[in-house]
């Protein structure tokens, strides 16, 4: 019997992207679980609370076919992502990159965790061209200003982004 492969995609997302949904689908590929951790980290100040990002990513899993649906976790973090993910008996650690200036700070991360714990690989996957500029902190800018996200997030993000900075 084959080993089940597990992987760990940890990140604050706030919100969730598009570019983090094609990470997404890009991991199902790879691994036979998938489990998408929103990070407790208050210290980077989130729009969305914990249990909202948690509700969004879910939200927008659902529209994924059962079958990999069934394949996905969401569980939040707090803490070293090495510990999570041996917590979770995850083999490998998924980090999506935009730029090459993710990289630098990504193959730290990657080195230090693999100095803690051996047995878990990190494999980098890079965005699309269509992905490639989308950060969150950019979309939570646009829409605070009260432009137009859709492009970037799903439409229940957008819907989300839209109340929460809804202009009285």
């Amino acid at each position: 019997m084959a080993v089940e492969r597990t992987g760990v995609y940890p990140g604050t997302f706030d919100p969730i992207t598009s570019g983090h949904m094609e990470v997404v689908r890009r991991a199902l590929r790879l691994v036979d679980k998938l489990i998408i951790g929103p990070a407790i980290n208050i210290g980077k100040g989130p729009l969305f609370s914990l249990e909202e990002r948690i509700e969004i990513i879910q939200d927008d899993i659902a529209d994924f076919p059962k079958a990999e649906r069934d394949r996905i976790e969401v569980v939040p973090f707090e803490g070293l992502l090495i510990h999570f993910a041996r917590e979770m008996k995850a083999s490998l650690i998924i980090r999506g990159l935009r730029a090459v200036s993710d990289f630098e700070y990504e193959i730290q991360m990657a080195n230090m965790n693999a100095r803690m714990e051996p047995n878990v690989e990190t494999i980098f996957l890079m965005a699309s061209d269509r992905h490639q500029f989308i950060a969150s902190s950019l979309v939570k800018d646009i829409a605070r200003l009260g432009g137009d996200t859709s492009q970037f997030v799903s439409q229940k993000v957008y819907e989300r982004l839209k109340r929460k900075f809804a202009r009285t």
